[in-house]
């Protein structure tokens, strides 16, 4: 069983997240909060596994409460939650110590999902915000791959960018292709000088926005 406190000034939208988190048998949410002043007091009282932190939130936003919790109680398990896939937000919840971040707007299986990844100990990060942050990291350093080197990917190659596409570690690459994770980065190695691509991130982001594409992926 994993416990929830969830911090959104909208009474609406606390009863919308619980009404998510009831979907899934071992979430439990063991306290709402209108505010950050709110949810600090609540914590002094009763500790949760996982704390929702809306963002936009007056007198007390969920950056500084954040901050503060973080202070308090540094174990703290925090989701961000916001409206918005701006990355600079993605990065100041960052620095401040949250563990993930999340759109409001995503299916309620995207949002299960990815909680049943953190309360396992896993910190996903949502795709749509990965490829952000990625193009932020490449932004005016861009390849450009010819089509015709997209076609000399083996079967091997594009599989491996498939998982490089969802995120997976080159351990995680290795274990699901029961090879040797020398053996990933020699297949790394290779689709970077056939795709012109300089290091990891922009074969991230490559790997990203071709997914699910005919070519190469």
């Amino acid at each position: 069983m994993y416990t929830f406190l969830v911090v959104d000034d909208s009474a609406e939208a606390r009863e919308a997240i619980s009404d998510i988190l009831s979907m899934e048998p071992s979430f439990y949410v063991i306290g709402q909060a209108s505010g950050g002043q709110q949810a600090l007091d609540f914590l002094k009282q009763r500790k949760a596994d996982i704390i929702l932190m809306d963002i936009n939130m007056p007198e007390m936003d969920g950056f500084e409460t954040t901050r503060r919790i973080k202070n308090s109680y540094p174990e703290s398990t925090i989701i961000m939650l916001s409206v918005s896939d701006d990355v600079q937000d993605f990065f100041e919840a960052l620095k401040l110590g949250a563990q993930g971040y999340l759109i409001k707007n995503l299916e309620p299986d995207l949002w299960l999902d990815y909680l049943r990844s953190v309360a396992s100990g896993d910190t996903p990060l949502e795709k749509r915000i990965a490829l952000r942050i990625l193009k932020e990291f490449t932004e005016g350093n861009e390849p450009s791959v010819p089509e015709a080197e997209q076609d000399v990917l083996t079967r091997r190659e594009k599989e491996i960018l498939q998982y490089v596409a969802d995120g997976y570690t080159n351990r995680n690459i290795a274990e699901a292709l029961s090879i040797s994770e020398n053996t990933v980065k020699n297949h790394l190695k290779n689709i970077l000088q056939k795709l012109h691509l300089k290091n990891r991130v922009q074969l991230a982001r490559y790997a990203m926005e071709h997914e699910n594409r005919d070519d190469p992926l």
